[in-house]
């Protein structure tokens, strides 16, 4: 790969709004995080059954992709941070749900408190239909345009930082401090969230081409646009086909205890190297962007992910997977980067909300169907056969796209950000 160094590598994080944007934003990942690991461990505890950690992604999932459409044409024309506070309360409520469920789990509840579970992770996917694409909108808007790459460098560190710090801690605390004490740390750092809002100042909403349209022409012309953008619709499509058969971090949980046998704390390991990886090469790419054969970059990446995840099923060896998972979080956020890149360049201010809530219909499919297809096909195939047989799929898949976007190869993304 190749990759051009940037003049000043912590130009996004000179502007106050954007520091806090991704201290709550970093926060933000932690806490849910630490709760997705721990319910995640606690059901399979429970359960000894693959479906439970499936039926987890499909719970937030179903919500989610319903209502995020919806959440775009909202963030296009409300206050972005107002829908930001209102779904974060409703989260924090959620929260306070699971608290109740886990302190009846510790005094022997029934399956009633299971299945309350799974509706507060219902409740949280309907509240990330609206933060989701708020949150992804406001983010442009806190720097200027030249400035993008950098922004979106950092935002996706921090967000990476998240990512380890979360399930670092997550199966330390599950061990230590149980599930009931770990959902109050959760609750604790919600809170910090929404105090990091209140650092932010609320933005006009960008003047629209067509006024008095319909909702429903809204989100059409929210779709269309990505549909008719090449290099958006196959960034974001080659996301999520990768992490839709490729991603391993649903059924972590059986690897941790079933394969390697290395219990809750080497679950939080597990789970936690993909995002070291990522930060890890963040980092680089802060001072070394892949926007020099963007697309280029963007097809080796994910075709490494692919290979990474082959190891990965292929392991019997604990230190092993953990470097296979770091290497996946390492190839991922090279992807990441471009595509977040790709969306804040390609997007119209009017339409940011619409376009990042149709990304983050091909994010939520990838991640959380993804996670109910790791647990359907553990289930079917077998643990290991599904890991394999998905990097498979993977690999095959990011071939099949390279030949067919040969002239997004001379595409200069560089020179786009430039400008």
């Amino acid at each position: 790969m190749q990759f051009i160094k940037t003049k000043d590598a912590f130009q996004a994080l000179r502007y106050p709004e954007f520091r806090a944007y991704v201290t709550g934003n970093t926060l933000f990942t932690m806490a849910l995080l630490i709760q997705e690991v721990i319910l995640a461990y606690e059901l399979y505890h429970l359960t000894h059954n693959p479906l439970a950690l499936g039926l987890i992604g499909l719970a937030e999932a179903v919500p989610y992709i319903s209502l995020v459409l919806f959440g775009g044409h909202f963030a296009d024309n409300r206050d972005k941070k107002k829908i930001m506070q209102g779904s974060l309360t409703v989260i924090i409520l959620g929260s306070v749900l699971l608290l109740y469920a886990a302190m009846q789990l510790n005094a022997g509840g029934t399956d009633f408190h299971i299945y309350l579970i799974y509706f507060v992770i219902f409740l949280i996917g309907l509240a990330k239909g609206f933060f989701s694409p708020a949150a992804s909108s406001l983010n442009p808007f806190l720097v200027p345009k030249e400035v993008f790459a950098n922004a979106a460098t950092w935002n996706s560190s921090f967000w990476q930082l998240g990512s380890i710090l979360g399930p670092g801690m997550a199966g330390f605390l599950y061990a230590y401090a149980g599930l009931a004490g770990s959902l109050m740390i959760v609750i604790g750092l919600l809170l910090a969230v929404m105090a990091c809002m209140f650092l932010i100042d609320n933005r006009p909403v960008p003047p629209k081409k067509v006024t008095h349209e319909s909702i429903w022409h809204s989100l059409r012309e929210g779709i269309e646009y990505v549909f008719k953008t090449k290099i958006i619709l196959y960034a974001i499509s080659l996301d999520l086909f990768s992490v839709l058969f490729g991603g391993v971090i649903a059924i972590l949980p059986i690897f941790a205890e079933d394969i390697l046998k290395v219990g809750a704390e080497g679950l939080g390991i597990l789970r936690a190297a993909p995002s070291v990886g990522a930060v890890v090469t963040m980092l680089t790419l802060i001072y070394f962007p892949p926007l020099k054969n963007a697309w280029r970059n963007l097809l080796l990446a994910i075709a490494g992910f692919g290979v990474a995840t082959l190891v990965f099923g292929l392991s019997t060896n604990f230190w092993l997977s953990v470097t296979a998972l770091f290497f996946t979080g390492a190839f991922d956020s090279v992807s990441v980067v471009i595509r977040q890149t790709v969306l804040r360049i390609f997007t119209p201010d009017e339409m940011r909300g619409r376009v990042s809530s149709v990304n983050g219909v091909f994010v939520s499919t990838s991640n959380e169907m993804g996670a109910f297809e790791s647990g359907v096909a553990a289930k079917v195939f077998g643990t290991t056969p599904s890991v394999l047989i998905g990097a498979g799929v993977t690999l095959f898949l990011v071939t099949i796209v390279a030949f067919k976007s040969k002239d997004l190869l001379e595409l200069d993304v560089e020179k786009e950000a430039a400008g």
